[in-house]
Order: structure tokens, then C-alpha cells, then sequence
């Protein structure tokens, strides 16, 4: 088998959380391009239909799911809809997650420092559990967890530390998951993303302009990544060329962690 070719994905089956947008559409779009059929999750129904049209130029199979993950109720129902109605999914990528707010340790509610640990790291436990466990009994599956740099450092500029927390966390599940899954022939592995220009980042960027100048100003390349930026990495882990990788944890992030 030639190189490029331990890229293709063709008869493979990836189910995408928060696959709507951003890094989930840019990771989904380098899928469908290299073969793959594609499960989309996303909480918004118009979004997930605005996607899947806009995947269809790959001639690949695009199914939608709406389904709510920041509650592990929500994350189960989808992933037993998901089994019943798309199986067998052959790649799983846990990208659903997000920040959105700026509360101080101090004055935090515990409901949203739990909220955040749900949606950025119980949802990715569900799904590997769920999802990844009905792997294990074909001896064959890719799992990647977005994780972040947040999980490795602390953010300038930012209060309210349940993210880091939460991404911490889940690069700690991503290898000892690996660990154990080895002898299935399921590899599991972590995206630590960096900044990247998403849209919830640009609205996050105009109510807090100081701190995309704050950010910038800590990446050697002087700019945050772009969506599609992510894609070929996605592709990597997803595919035959990582077949010797498991446990990683991939930093992307323009050199943020370098200084």
C-alpha cells in the first residue's frame, strides 16, 4: 500500500460531535474528502442540515443527528440512537466542547463548573464507552478526543478554571484508554488544539477584543489557526497512517506552548 493511500478512508463510517461547525466540520470535511461516511452531531438542526449540504460535494453518505451533549442524559440518548440507526461506526471523534464563560474560581456556581466538565469531558467518557466499546468486539477502531493546550497550560486573561479542568482531564482518559484498548486494535488519541478562528471564538473575541491581542501576542506564527488547518491532522489519527500511534497527544497550536 502506497503512502496516500493509508489515508483513505473509503467503507469507513465517522461519527463527529459537534460536527456542525468549526473544528467539527473542517475534521469532518477532511473525512468525507478522503472517503469516509459521516455521522454529524450538533445541537442546532439548521446548522446540521447547512453542513450537510455543504458536505455533499464529496459524494459521500452524510447523516444527521441533533442531540444536546451537555447533559450525560442527552450524550447517552444520542450515542444508543446512533448505534441503532449507523452502525457500524468505524471512527469516533469526541470534538463537542467549548469554554463560554469567565467566572472566577471563587465566585463559581458548582452547577457550572459542572456543566462545563460534562460538555467537555463526561460527554467524551460516554461516547468512548458507548460508541468506542462497540468497537472492541470487531478488534478494530480510531478514537480522537479534542482536547486543548488548555489542558497542558493555563490560559492568560481567561478566569474560571473548569476548562483547563476539563481538557486536563481528558488527555489523562485519552492514555489510559489507550492503555487498555491496545489489545483491541482501538487506538485512542488527543488533539490538544490551540486558538483557532471558530465562530463561538470570534463572538468571544468581540465582547473580549483585548483578548485575541493577548493571544496572538503568545503565538510565534502571530496569528490564531484557521478551521480547515486542523483537517489533515483529524485525517492522520483517523486513518491506517497512524496505525502506530496511540495514547498521543497531538499539540496544534502555531507554537502557543513553545514560550
Amino acid at each position: 500500500m502506497g503512502v496516500l493511500e493509508r489515508f483513505r478512508l473509503d467503507g469507513k463510517r465517522a461519527l463527529i460531535t459537534g460536527g456542525s461547525r468549526g473544528l467539527g466540520l473542517a475534521m469532518a470535511s477532511a473525512l468525507a474528502e478522503a472517503g469516509a461516511d459521516l455521522v454529524l452531531v450538533g445541537r442546532e438542526v439548521q446548522a446540521l442540515q447547512a453542513s450537510g449540504q455543504q458536505l455533499e460535494r464529496f459524494g459521500r453518505r452524510v447523516d444527521l443527528l441533533p442531540a444536546d451533549l451537555e447533559t450525560p442524559e442527552g450524550t447517552e440518548r444520542m450515542c444508543q440512537e446512533a448505534l441503532a440507526r449507523f452502525s457500524p461506526i468505524h471512527i469516533l471523534i469526541n470534538n463537542v466542547g467549548g469554554r463560554r464563560i469567565n467566572i472566577p474560581t471563587e465566585q463559581m456556581p458548582l452547577a457550572e463548573w459542572q456543566r462545563i466538565l460534562n460538555l467537555n469531558l463526561t460527554s467524551a467518557f460516554l461516547c468512548c464507552k458507548l460508541i468506542g466499546g462497540a468497537m472492541l468486539p470487531r478488534r478494530s477502531g480510531r478514537i480522537i478526543n479534542v482536547a486543548s493546550i488548555s489542558g497542558m497550560i493555563v490560559n492568560k486573561g481567561i478566569h474560571g478554571r473548569s476548562y483547563e479542568t476539563a481538557k486536563a482531564g481528558l488527555i489523562g482518559f485519552t492514555k489510559a484508554l489507550a492503555v487498555d484498548w491496545v489489545p483491541y486494535n482501538v487506538t485512542v488519541n488527543a488533539i490538544a488544539a490551540g486558538g483557532f478562528m471558530t465562530d463561538p471564538n470570534r463572538r468571544w473575541f468581540q465582547q473580549m477584543p483585548e483578548l485575541k491581542t493577548t493571544f496572538e501576542s503568545m503565538v510565534p506564527m502571530g496569528r490564531l489557526g484557521e478551521p480547515e488547518e486542523i483537517g489533515p491532522l483529524a485525517l492522520y489519527l483517523a486513518s491506517d497512517a497512524s496505525s502506530y500511534m496511540t495514547g498521543a497527544a497531538v499539540v496544534i497550536d502555531g507554537g502557543y506552548t513553545l514560550w
